[in-house]
């Protein structure tokens, strides 16, 4: 092809269907509209607009500005369409079309996103959300109650041992702390196999449903057999922190049959996501509407007025997030977390409600009573909110 040619390319022909994603600007008023135009440029073709060699790519590919607002001095609201069709059928580009290298420039934060049927039929989401969990450990009309087995340093042996007693008084989900991996004072396989025993043991002497969820978390090659080794031994449920290994990580551990398992986030990693209002992702966006497409039933996150700096505000909207309507996607439990006793457990109940999953961990252990009663109380508590 001679120097300097150009090709417009084939015709488009796509459904013009489009989604919406919500931005929040933080920039003077004067250059509102140029940071929006780049968001549509920069978010799909990447390219000098002028350079754009088929018209047809301009029109149906490159992002639309529907909305400008003003929220207050120097921030802003933009609402921007894109076609379904850039979004591919794979979460990671999704992902990348909402908030890739946009994530980038300072002053952007994506807040919340729209999804299509056309979008929403792609991703089954979460296995099973609210309900499906609320049936699993047999609770339908309060809080379920979640503890970790901590701290880290405890052998096989020792944690088994605390997982019997936490499910002998009464917790649903007694999931690894995120810490425990696969290290050798705790290799994961052995850990995994005594847990489960421990907490079907307890189940069997109760005629309970408490679910042991072991951190799968791992090494990209490593996730499936551990969860498979996880599933095979007993286990009720998985732990994963997709801030690490990746939502799409959790998108094939949900959409796995032979697996079939409840799937619990953790946050860790994520925290520099979301801490800044002006920049990174929303905590509904990221909390909320990010984990239920990629097929987690319950979001761990960092309670207000904890060891963490989450405002009230901000934990409502991750709430909101895990209720937003997104097609056929289920709603999702929050799990509200990070420091939490026992003499806050009303205050929780009356600010979350019903619909919610209660995680305290080192407060069971730290009054010195003994742990069953710690958690009969906790999980009377809970009842009587």
């Amino acid at each position: 092809m001679p120097s300097g040619s150009s090709v417009s390319g084939a015709s488009l022909d796509l459904s013009r269907a489009r989604f919406e994603v919500v931005y929040h600007l933080a920039c003077p008023g004067t250059e509102v509209e140029t940071r929006a135009r780049d968001i549509c440029i920069e978010q799909t073709v990447e390219f000098p607009e002028s350079a754009i060699p088929n018209p047809e790519i301009r029109e149906q590919i490159v992002g639309r500005i529907l909305a400008i607002e003003a929220l207050d001095a120097g921030r802003f609201e933009a609402r921007i369409a894109y076609p379904v069709e850039a979004a591919g059928s794979e979460l990671t580009q999704f992902v990348n079309l909402l908030f890739g290298n946009i994530s980038l420039k300072p002053g952007v934060r994506l807040v919340r996103f729209e999804v299509p049927d056309a979008l929403a039929d792609l991703y089954p989401g979460p296995r099973f959300g609210r309900d499906g969990l609320r049936t699993l450990v047999g609770v339908t009309d309060r809080p379920l109650l979640c503890t970790a087995i901590k701290p880290m340093g405890l052998g096989p042996h020792e944690l088994a041992d605390l997982a019997h007693r936490l499910a002998l008084g009464g917790i649903h989900l007694i999931k690894d702390d995120h810490g425990l991996a696969d290290q050798v004072f705790c290799p994961f396989d052995e850990r995994v196999a005594l847990c489960s025993e421990a907490v079907s043991r307890a189940n069997r002497e109760t005629g309970g449903n408490a679910l042991y969820l072991p951190n799968v978390t791992a090494p990209a090659g490593e996730i499936g057999r551990r969860a498979h080794f996880a599933k095979e031994a007993g286990a009720g449920g998985l732990l994963f922190c997709p801030g690490l290994a990746g939502l799409d990580a959790v998108r094939a551990l949900a959409a796995d049959d032979r697996l079939d398992l409840p799937i619990l986030s953790h946050p860790a990693f994520q925290g520099g996501h979301c801490i800044h209002p002006d920049s990174g992702v929303s905590h509904g966006a990221l909390f909320g509407q990010l984990n239920r497409m990629a097929g987690a039933d319950a979001t761990i996150f960092p309670n207000w007025g904890g060891r963490f700096s989450f405002t009230r505000e901000a934990c409502l909207d991750l709430v909101e997030g895990t209720v937003r309507p997104m097609g056929s996607i289920r709603p999702i439990f929050p799990v509200p977390a990070g420091g939490m006793r026992l003499d806050r457990v009303a205050e929780m109940c009356d600010f979350y409600g019903p619909d919610v999953i209660l995680l305290i961990g080192g407060d069971l252990h730290a009054n010195g009573r003994d742990l069953i009663d710690n958690c009969r109380q906790f999980s009377n508590l809970s009842q009587q909110a």
